[in-house]
C-alpha cells in the first residue's frame, strides 16, 4: 500500500475535512480527494462519509487510522531525528494570549533558541482564531484556555491560572472589608472598574465564582476598557479602579504594595491553560522538545 496515500488518509481522518487536510499537506483539494478515492478503490471499501461540512470516518476508516497512524508518526520521528542529526534548523510557530506568551511561554522557550531552534510568536486574543490557524498549519502550537474538541487537535493541560480581585491602596482603604465578607460584591458599589471588554468577562467569571451572582450593571460598569491585561494592571496601579487579574501577572505589584487584593476566597477562581497541537505533530522533534519544555516550566509556575 502506498505510504503517500496512507499519509493523506491519516491527515483527512484527523482534520475531518479534505480541504483542511490539503492545506496541512501542501496539496490541492482535488489531489487529496483523488488520493482518498484511489485508496478506497484499492481497499474496496469507503473510508469516509461525505457530509455538508467535512467528512466523518466509516468503521473501516476508523480501524485503518487506528492501525496506520502510529506507524506513520514513528516514520516521521525517524525522519525528523535524521534531520536533527544533520543540523537542520526548524522554526517553531507559537500563538496565544499576548500576556501569557510574553510572561510565561516565550521565557520558557528561550533556551531552545540556543539549541538550533528559531521561534516565531503570534499574539492572538481570539482562541477560536488561534485554533483555526493551528488547523490551517499557520501555527505549530497554541496556548489557550479553550479546550478544543475533535480528532484534529491534541490538548494537554499546562497550568491553572488564579484570578485575583485587586485595586490600588487608595480604593482598598475605602472598602469595608467586613461588609465585603458578609454582603459580598455590594460593598464594591461605586468603585470604578477596569476591564478588557465592555462585557466584563473577567469580572463576570469572578463574581459568579466568588459572590455567586452576576455583576449589577447599574452599579458596576467599566470606567476604563483596554484589551490588554498588562495595560489593565498599569491602570489599576495608577488608581483607575478595581480589576480582576491573573495572579501571575500582578504578583509583583501585590508583593510591592502597589496594589492590594480586595478578597482572599477560600477557593479562588481558576482557569486552565492548555497546550494544543495538531494530532500526530509531536512526532516532530523540535515541536516535541518545545512541548516538553513548556510542561517542565509550568510545574514551577
Amino acid at each position: 500500500m502506498d505510504l503517500t496515500l496512507l499519509r493523506t488518509f491519516v491527515a483527512v481522518h484527523r482534520a475531518g475535512s479534505f480541504t483542511r487536510a490539503a492545506t496541512l499537506l501542501g496539496l490541492s483539494q482535488p489531489a487529496v480527494t483523488s488520493q482518498i478515492r484511489t485508496l478506497e478503490r484499492q481497499l474496496g471499501r469507503p473510508l469516509f462519509h461525505r457530509r455538508a461540512r467535512g467528512v466523518t470516518p466509516t468503521a473501516v476508516g476508523d480501524e485503518l487510522a487506528h492501525k496506520a497512524a502510529p506507524h506513520l508518526d514513528a516514520l516521521l520521528r525517524i525522519t525528523e531525528s535524521e534531520r536533527g542529526a544533520a543540523g537542520a534548523l526548524r522554526t517553531l510557530h507559537v500563538a496565544g494570549s499576548p500576556e501569557f506568551l510574553c510572561l510565561r511561554v516565550l521565557p520558557a522557550l528561550a533556551l531552545l533558541v540556543g539549541q538550533g531552534h528559531t521561534l516565531r510568536a503570534t499574539p492572538q486574543t481570539d482562541a477560536e482564531a488561534s485554533l483555526h490557524g493551528l488547523a490551517a498549519g499557520h501555527h505549530d502550537l497554541v496556548v489557550t484556555t479553550a479546550h478544543p474538541r475533535g480528532g484534529l487537535f491534541t490538548a494537554t493541560a499546562l497550568c491553572d491560572e488564579e484570578h485575583v480581585l485587586v485595586a490600588a491602596p487608595y480604593w482598598a482603604a475605602l472598602v469595608d472589608m467586613d461588609r465585603l465578607r458578609e454582603e459580598g460584591c455590594a460593598a464594591l458599589d461605586g468603585i470604578p472598574l477596569v476591564e478588557v471588554h465592555e462585557s466584563l468577562p473577567l469580572v463576570t467569571r469572578y463574581w459568579t465564582a466568588v459572590f455567586d451572582t452576576l455583576p449589577d450593571a447599574r452599579s458596576l460598569t467599566a470606567t476604563v476598557v483596554v484589551p490588554d491585561l498588562r495595560a489593565v494592571l498599569e491602570c489599576v496601579r495608577a488608581g483607575a479602579g478595581l480589576a480582576v487579574l491573573p495572579r501571575y501577572l500582578c504578583q509583583d505589584a501585590l508583593d510591592s504594595g502597589r496594589i492590594v487584593a480586595l478578597a482572599e476566597p477560600a477557593v479562588p477562581p481558576l482557569r486552565t491553560w492548555f497546550l494544543v497541537v495538531r494530532t500526530g505533530s509531536l512526532a516532530l522533534a523540535h515541536l516535541a522538545r518545545a512541548h516538553e519544555r513548556l510542561l517542565d516550566a509550568a510545574a514551577h509556575w
